[in-house]
């Protein structure tokens, strides 16, 4: 069952996070700015998708929301790669 979570900022900005499953079966992040901006990365690591989610959930509203997600994975030892689109 793939799985689709959003989260937006609540500062009032228009930077999106995404959670979701790739078509190989992949958990993937996806960043969008709203205006240019989209980024995609691969988690690498084996968590549990709640983990991901709580980091996301405090990356989204941060200023610098794409650095914050950085710390936060970091702080949870979840590895990521970035994925070309």
């Amino acid at each position: 069952m793939p799985i689709r979570v959003s989260y937006h900022s609540s500062l009032g900005g228009f930077d999106f996070l995404g959670l979701r499953h790739s078509p190989t079966g992949a958990v993937e992040i996806v960043y969008d700015d709203g205006v240019k901006r989209r980024l995609v990365w691969r988690v690498q690591s084996k968590v549990r998708e709640s983990l991901i989610d709580e980091a996301l959930r405090r990356a989204v509203n941060q200023p610098r929301v794409v650095s914050a997600m950085y710390s936060e994975l970091k702080r949870r030892s979840i590895a990521i790669e970035a994925v070309a689109v």
